[in-house]
């Protein structure tokens, strides 16, 4: 978070989180902004610069002490991946899907499973991805076609996932796979390796934005594991599955708003250095009216998200459905603020040193992945009618 943004939201933070927000945007002001244009450009994935953050905790911000990870909270994660998203929103994405994966892993795994993956990913050694899309089953997911066959003390998968991040540079890869019945009682998910045989990975896809991480098909060619790789029992992985996305929504949602809050105090700097007709820009106050209103819509989603990751540490009915309008309202938002940061900025707001029109890229996608702004009004929707059912 910037200092604007704390003041904004001082009356609700103590002096814990106050102190991992800055914590966080010291460490993205320092190994992310500088990096952060080259990198897009590069298409780079700092792996090393992900392993730096490790070692503030970054890599396990929702894991268990006891399992090696910084025990925080949700409300907590979504200071960290807004001040992330201040130095770059593609890296700080993948700081989100990486936290997922442990989360995942630590809240659903047994023991040993812990014992085996949780060191790891927490120091970032290995890396995490997310395997739910499939190319005939996006927002549809319980639709997904990936089969797990049992066969003795083994489960062998096959299928394709699609739209991975992290796939190929990822050791971990939390997959659900159908095990039943059509629909969701009949998936379940399990943890297969980078270099379990038959796992192999289609070409990086050519994207609009999120550069600095890759994506790439995870392809499930008869890849055989032992059953001790399954999460939790049969047909729960649908359920395991949303339940992850209640914390990655509000990831991306807090991804979002860093990602928009730079691009406002962007606006802020050049406005102030520009003169147009003999004053600087920002003295206009048809300008400085879009400005409040930017900061204003921030603020509110702002608020929003955090009301949803309270809810969500509380474990409240409403939880999901109150991350689902976070994730809407929040990426939504954050995108037309980052837009009209770049029709501040005139023509300048369009080339890529100035690194506009890079957050603009990067956080169009957060309207879709996660579940797309649709489903979300879908799963709102659903919230209020079945109240009356």
């Amino acid at each position: 978070m910037t200092t604007t943004t704390a003041t904004t939201a001082g009356t609700l933070l103590s002096e814990d989180q106050l102190a991992i927000a800055e914590t966080t945007l010291d460490f993205a002001r320092e190994h992310l902004a500088p990096h952060a244009v080259a990198w897009d450009q590069d298409k780079h994935f700092p792996v090393d610069v992900l392993r730096k953050g490790a070692d503030l905790g970054l890599g396990g911000v929702y894991v268990r002490e006891e399992s090696g990870g910084s025990g925080l909270t949700r409300a907590d994660g979504v200071l960290i991946f807004e001040s992330l998203a201040t130095g770059c929103p593609s890296v700080a994405g993948y700081f989100s899907i990486h936290n997922m994966v442990a989360w995942m892993i630590d809240h659903y795994g047994d023991d040993a499973q812990r014992a085996r993956w949780l060191p790891a990913l927490c120091a970032m050694d290995a890396l995490g991805s997310y395997c739910l899309t499939e190319p005939g089953a996006g927002s549809d997911a319980a639709a997904l076609r990936s089969r797990a066959v049992r066969d003795g003390d083994d489960y062998v998968l096959t299928g394709v996932k699609q739209f991975i991040s992290g796939a190929g540079a990822s050791q971990v890869y939390i997959v659900m796979a159908r095990t039943g019945e059509a629909g969701p009682r009949g998936i379940s998910a399990f943890v297969v390796e980078r270099d379990d045989p038959g796992l192999s990975f289609g070409p990086d896809e050519r994207k609009m934005g999120w550069n600095a991480q890759p994506t790439r098909q995870v392809i499930l060619d008869g890849v055989r594991i032992p059953a001790g790789r399954r999460l939790g029992a049969e047909g729960e992985g649908f359920r395991i599955a949303m339940n992850g996305l209640n914390g990655g929504r509000l990831g991306i949602a807090a991804c979002s708003l860093g990602g928009a809050q730079s691009a406002l105090h962007r606006s802020l700097a050049y406005l102030a250095d520009r003169e147009a007709f003999g004053a600087p820009l920002l003295d206009a106050q048809a300008l400085q009216f879009t400005l409040a209103d930017m900061a204003t819509e921030l603020a509110a989603a702002r608020a929003l998200v955090q009301q949803a990751a309270d809810a969500l540490d509380r474990g409240a009915p409403q939880a999901a459905q109150l991350c689902a309008m976070a994730k809407r309202f929040a990426t939504d938002t954050g995108y037309a603020v980052a837009d009209r940061a770049l029709q501040l900025h005139g023509g300048y707001g369009y080339l890529s040193e100035y690194g506009i029109e890079k957050i603009v890229r990067d956080l169009r996608v957060h309207r879709i992945l996660e579940g797309t702004n649709e489903i979300m009004r879908l799963i709102v929707a659903r919230g209020l009618t079945g109240s009356l059912r």
